[in-house]
C-alpha cells in the first residue's frame, strides 16, 4: 500500500553559503523508515535560497560553490534595480533560480538512497536570510 507523510521543517538561520542539512531532514521525517520503495521530495518555501545535492565529505566543495556562484552573479552588477532589501537581494533571487526549489531522493529499504558522497545542501544566498521553511513529503510502498 502506498502512503504519504508530510512535515514542515523550520531550519535555523544560516549565513550565506552552502550548508549540509541531510541529518536535519532525516530527523524531521522519521516515517522514511516505514517506506520500502518510494521518494522524498524536499521543497523550500523561499525565493532567495535553494536546494541541491552534492559532495558531503569535503567542505571545500561548498566553499568553491560559493566562490564560483558569487563571481558568476555578483552583487556589484550595476543594472540590478530590485535592491529594496539590500545589494544581495536580486542576486539571491537569480542564484535561487539557477539551482531549484525542490529535490527528489529515492527511498529504498527505509533509507534515503543517496550516493556515498552525496548530501543535501541548503544554498543560502542572503547574508541575513533568517530561518528557512522546508516541506518534506515522503511517499511510497510501506513495509
Amino acid at each position: 500500500m502506498t502512503q504519504f507523510f508530510q512535515h514542515k521543517l523550520r531550519l535555523q538561520s544560516f549565513p550565506a553559503g552552502y550548508h549540509l542539512i541531510t541529518d536535519e531532514i532525516e530527523d524531521a521525517i522519521p516515517e522514511i523508515e516505514k517506506i520500502q520503495t518510494g521518494f522524498l521530495q524536499v521543497f523550500i518555501q523561499h525565493t532567495s535560497a535553494a536546494l541541491t545535492i552534492n559532495e558531503n565529505a569535503d567542505p571545500t566543495v561548498r566553499k568553491d560553490f560559493q566562490t564560483f556562484v558569487n563571481e558568476l552573479i555578483p552583487e556589484s552588477y550595476p543594472r540590478f534595480i530590485h535592491t529594496y532589501e539590500g545589494p544581495d537581494d536580486m542576486p539571491a533571487h537569480i542564484k535561487a533560480s539557477f539551482f531549484d526549489t525542490s529535490i527528489q531522493i529515492p527511498i529504498t529499504g527505509g533509507k534515503l538512497n543517496l550516493g556515498i558522497w552525496q548530501g543535501i545542501y541548503l544554498c543560502e544566498f542572503r547574508r541575513n536570510g533568517g530561518g528557512r521553511n522546508l516541506i518534506l513529503t515522503a511517499f511510497g510502498e510501506v513495509k
